[in-house]
């Protein structure tokens, strides 16, 4: 037997909006009422069939209501000339974290919205952890004017790094839709709040997220997040971590955003060359800046990439359009164009290098030619902290290199050596041996030259923990550069070569809520402040890349040459491996 829903289950209010809209959709294709909007001489990629047609599209109420109408049956306010242009959907980004890229979600989507990307799933477990008491609140002053955003969002609650009562609260909010990047290295022991977190995504009936740890974990602990529902995993960093995700059954998440630019490059090689299905497969930033997305682009980018590795162009866009919409249960609004999907559509000239021509957000045109076409006036200042100064009694020689180990001649030192862009396949942190003169470690490593790191927790209950080594990142001749991140636990991460000058350095940033410093001689030569929580900037798109991109200039005066991302971006990426291989309290 058959059981139906009775109308007095649904609100009445519910099923008179929904008897309008129908009425209303039968009404414009009967052509008794006008539509919107029509986009007329397009190339319509129909990723369903994987085929690319000439035709229209009709569009009302921020939805794609008909494929090439018969214009003279149906009406319309506004006619659009896509000029012959490739209409494919709009791209998403699969998982991306707010507080890494530093901007707020306006200044944000300054940056990827004329690159074509029209929605965004993304994690605020960082924001809420560095709110802490005031996580909730501040998740809602977030998310409050998300809907005036040039692209959507969807979030999630954390799964990790703050209290199982910020991620119950969070659940419920808009336009959360699931339980975020739950922690994958406490389940070696069963931690209670996991257990929680893990209880309520569930039966809030969301998508569930996870930091799976392939490189970490064993095979049998492997099970246990796709044995209890977990929808997807970004962990990967090469073809044997990826294998192992297809094979648990898991939306598998390519990243191109952290690490080294030729990880992206590897995993991409991978599924083309073992002919995975791109079906298993998503693309996402996890972690980038936004200057970098202004320089390279967004997803477009790394659809053009995968392309170039060999990848069959229909292919690779699908990965960034209806194989994300599928994975989060969101394919009946997102990731095609075709009827009842929103009109998200980008006008691309190549399907192989996608080039945004113009990029449509609910049929609204939003983006042309790499530019926004109208700034969003959201003020989040109400985020704003004040600073709490932590490293009143800290000392300079706390920030001295000593050796782990002295070998037995008096000739080598062992010390730590971090390597920016060792995440992912275990060379983040090791213990090496460097030349030992006159009682003092040399900062070199097979004969070159190192900076110093120092990890400073900034609020001490007793004896400060401080970790201190050699580093591949950054490398200045003089002065100091630092940063600042509270979650889960509040450190500083200083590089220079003297301890005092790196200490002064430390001295001046714990002034500020959060941020990146460059200081030379006691003197401030570059800041980016992070005022919200010490993980955002309270800036548009413009100052904001303008401060990081001080941050390089300041930093090249003193010696160092960057590549790829900018420096405050690389060393705040630090931070997520300082906290998973244990190097904060």
């Amino acid at each position: 037997m058959h059981q139906h829903l009775s109308t007095t289950d649904v609100p009445a209010s519910e099923v008179s909006a929904q008897d309008d809209y129908v009425r209303t959709i039968f009404s414009i294709l009967e052509g008794e009422r006008e539509a919107d909007l029509l986009l007329r001489n397009l190339n319509i990629l129909d990723v369903h069939s994987e085929s690319v047609y000439p035709g229209t599209l009709l569009v009302h109420g921020g939805r794609i209501i008909a494929l090439s109408p018969d214009e003279s049956i149906v009406r319309f306010r506004e006619v659009f000339d896509g000029q012959g242009l490739y209409a494919i959907p709009g791209l998403i980004d699969a998982h991306l974290h707010f507080e890494s890229q530093l901007a707020h979600p306006a200044a944000f989507g300054e940056a990827i919205v004329p690159s074509g990307t029209t929605t965004v799933f993304g994690e605020t477990l960082d924001f809420a952890s560095a709110a802490g008491d005031e996580a909730v609140e501040a998740a809602r002053a977030l998310f409050a004017d998300h809907e005036a955003l040039p692209y959507r969002l969807y979030a999630f609650a954390p799964g990790k790094k703050t209290t199982p009562e910020v991620t119950e609260a969070m659940l419920a909010m808009d336009p959360v839709i699931g339980l975020g990047e739950l922690a994958h290295l406490s389940y070696m022991t069963g931690n209670a709040d996991d257990f929680r977190k893990s209880a309520l995504g569930r039966a809030n009936a969301g998508v569930v997220n996870c930091h799976w740890g392939v490189t970490s974990l064993s095979d049998t602990l492997l099970n246990y997040m796709p044995a209890i529902g977990v929808d997807n995993n970004h962990d990967v960093w090469n073809e044997d971590d990826i294998e192992k995700s297809i094979r648990y059954g898991l939306n598998t998440q390519i990243k191109f955003g952290v690490g080294s630019p030729e990880v992206i490059r590897t995993m991409l090689r991978a599924i083309v060359k073992r002919r995975w299905p791109a079906e298993n497969f998503q693309l996402c930033a996890d972690n980038i800046s936004v200057d970098r997305v202004l320089r390279h682009g967004h997803i477009d980018w790394v659809i053009s990439l995968a392309v170039e590795m060999g990848m069959p162009p229909i292919q690779a866009i699908k990965m960034g359009t209806l194989y994300t919409a599928r994975s989060f249960h969101k394919d009946r609004d997102l990731g095609s164009l075709s009827p009842g999907r929103f009109a998200d559509i980008v006008l691309t000239d190549s399907l192989s290098k996608i080039n945004p021509r113009y990029v449509f957000k609910g049929g609204k045109l939003v983006a042309q030619d790499r530019v926004l076409l109208e700034p969003v006036d959201i003020d989040y200042s109400a985020l704003a902290t004040m600073p709490e100064r932590g490293l009143g009694d800290l000392r300079a020689d706390q920030l001295d290199l000593v050796p782990i180990e002295i070998s037995a001649d008096g000739s080598r030192a062992k010390v730590l050596l971090f390597d920016v862009y060792g995440r992912g396949h275990l060379k983040f942190a090791q213990e090496v041996w460097v030349p030992y003169r006159d009682g003092v470690v040399v900062p070199e490593y097979e004969g070159a030259p190192l900076n110093r790191i120092s990890l400073v927790q900034r609020y001490a209950d007793g004896a400060r923990h401080t970790v201190n080594g050699l580093f591949k990142g950054v490398s200045i001749d003089t002065g100091a550069v630092s940063t600042f991140w509270p979650a889960p636990s509040a450190y500083f991460v200083v590089v220079g070569t003297d301890s005092a000058e790196m200490h002064d350095n430390l001295r001046q940033l714990d002034g500020h809520v959060g941020g990146c410093l460059v200081t030379a001689d006691g003197e401030t030569k570059a800041l980016l402040p992070l005022d919200f929580y010490g993980v955002m900037a309270d800036m548009n798109l413009t100052d904001l890349v303008d401060a990081t991109r001080s941050i390089d200039d300041a930093l090249l005066k003193l010696g160092n040459h960057n590549e790829g991302e900018p420096v405050v971006n690389k060393l705040l990426t630090l931070f997520i491996s300082l906290d998973r291989f244990g190097f904060m309290q």
